[in-house]
């Protein structure tokens, strides 16, 4: 699936959005990508995951026992995307506002995890699951998500395979463009900061 088809599923599904938001992880951009709208169609998501899916097996040499992805945001892509791959699928919460595994979840040590997200804009999310995950024993064999809206500039530690790449600029709070400061700002992200 090539980057220009990923986007026409999102547009399809109402899922990129226009206008001033707040992102997750504190900054401010005038695009917005709602995964949870993407992924409300159950064969879009199919779809889509099994896209990724595929290119995770071309550019992840490892084998892969446990997918994990942090909630909310990678909860549905993070089960079809173990669905996918034939392995077990489980998420990460935040109960403290660190993640951890919870509802019976856990890892045999030394578990090779792929860490899946629905959009790594800083990766600090990916960061965080993917300490997590280790903390938990097991060992992240790379990371995975729909869009990387960074285009590429995030770092999380490990390789990190995306369906598609968007280079939409984001701005922190005291550098916000004139004409992105005029229009409300909208936070529709799960994360509170």
């Amino acid at each position: 699936m090539k980057e220009a088809q990923v986007l026409k599923e999102f547009e399809k599904a109402e899922a990129l959005l226009k206008g001033h938001f707040v992102l997750s992880s504190g900054l401010h951009s005038d695009r917005y990508l709602q995964c949870a709208r993407a992924l409300m169609d159950a064969r879009r998501a199919a779809k889509l995951c099994k896209a990724l899916a595929a290119k995770v097996r071309e550019e992840i040499d490892k084998e892969i026992d446990f997918v994990v992805s942090p909630a909310m945001g990678g909860v549905v892509v993070g089960y079809e995307m173990g669905r996918q791959l034939g392995v077990p699928a489980m998420f990460l919460e935040r109960p403290e506002g660190t993640f951890e595994l919870r509802r019976g979840f856990y890892l045999p040590k030394g578990a090779r995890c792929l860490m899946v997200e629905d959009v790594v804009t800083t990766g600090l999310s990916s960061r965080e699951a993917i300490k997590a995950i280790r903390a938990a024993g097991g060992r992240v064999v790379g990371g995975a998500c729909l869009i990387d809206r960074s285009n590429g500039k995030a770092k999380i530690g490990v390789k990190l395979v995306p369906l598609a790449r968007l280079n939409v600029p984001t701005y922190a709070p005291d550098k916000i463009p004139p004409e992105l400061a005029a229009i409300p700002a909208m936070k529709p992200g799960s994360r509170k900061k």
